[in-house]
């Protein structure tokens, strides 16, 4: 099995990386068109992708046979999530030995949210409360491993407050992660205040902005009450005026200009939630002029 490159050594570079994130597909249909997704993405080199976790064994499987897919047949460094949801520390250390021998090298370590019906997250016996025991037990267990954990430019919404968000971040960075991937946000003043108050507390990694290309009025509604993400006005304007057919391309053309903006305000790159569909992003790459295969 090819041996991946860690996250960490590109980031270590001085170009601008960009990357997509997938997530399991519910059935084969749906995988299909995932995997049709992904063969257009492919010519435009991302610098790797992510594939999203869910706790239970399906996904679990779901997940690992499609990051062997995107790597196998796409050429992609493929970087997995895993969460602390339903799992011990041993059957954790398991599945971290299955992305090695897969030939994984990179994991986007995360708690994870509460399963369907549950309102918080409760560790079972056995298993890891926060995101920072995970990611300490990859570096001790796995140290070649590149380690991204999430961030949250307007705070988690389970934070009591913006600054206890920021050292609990820290703390998973002190036990180990080499960058933050932010969770998605539509003003760009947000994330390059996060950026410095990062740096004001200790956080030297590099963070890597994520990007959500809206496919409609009533999506980016849903996304943005689930992680309290503000919602721009101009934003809201633009897609209240498209007819629906077309909200996607305002999506598009909204996040391309944060990118832009972003690229230019110093940021190492950029991660989109292709939600598995390859219009916006294509729309995306083809307006900063990235090169094809």
């Amino acid at each position: 099995m090819k041996k991946g490159i860690s996250i960490r050594k590109i980031l270590e570079g001085k170009k601008k990386l960009f990357s997509v994130e997938f997530f399991p597909p519910k059935d084969d249909a749906a995988g299909k068109r995932m995997l049709a997704t992904a063969a257009e993405i492919e010519p435009y080199n991302p610098d790797f992708v992510s594939i999203t976790y869910g706790a239970g064994g399906g996904t679990r499987q779901t997940t690992m046979h499609y990051a062997k897919l995107l790597k196998e047949e796409h050429g992609f460094e493929v970087m997995p999530h895993l969460t602390c949801v339903g799992h011990t520390q041993d059957e954790l250390l398991s599945i971290l030995e299955d992305f090695a021998n897969a030939g994984f090298c990179n994991v986007m370590a995360l708690r994870g949210d509460p399963p369907k019906g549950e309102t918080r997250f409760q560790a079972m016996e056995g298993g890891f409360s926060y995101a920072s025991d995970l990611v300490a037990l990859i570096r001790e267990n796995f140290p070649a491993f590149g380690i991204g954990v999430g961030g949250y430019p307007e705070k988690h919404p389970e934070a009591s407050d913006y600054a206890a968000d920021l050292q609990n971040l820290k703390t998973k960075v002190d036990a180990g992660a080499d960058f933050i991937t932010t969770q998605l946000f539509f003003d760009n003043q947000a994330f390059f205040k996060f950026v410095k108050d990062c740096l004001h507390v200790g956080i030297s990694v590099p963070v890597l902005p994520g990007l959500l290309p809206v496919l409609s009025l009533g999506q980016v509604q849903r996304f943005c009450a689930m992680c309290d993400a503000a919602f721009p006005a101009e934003l809201e304007q633009a897609l209240n005026q498209s007819e629906e057919c077309g909200q996607a391309t305002v999506g598009a053309d909204w996040a391309l200009g944060q990118v832009k903006e972003l690229l230019e305000g110093g940021s190492p790159g950029f991660h989109l939630y292709a939600l598995n569909k390859s219009q916006s992003t294509l729309r995306i790459l083809d307006g900063l002029d990235r090169k094809r295969n």
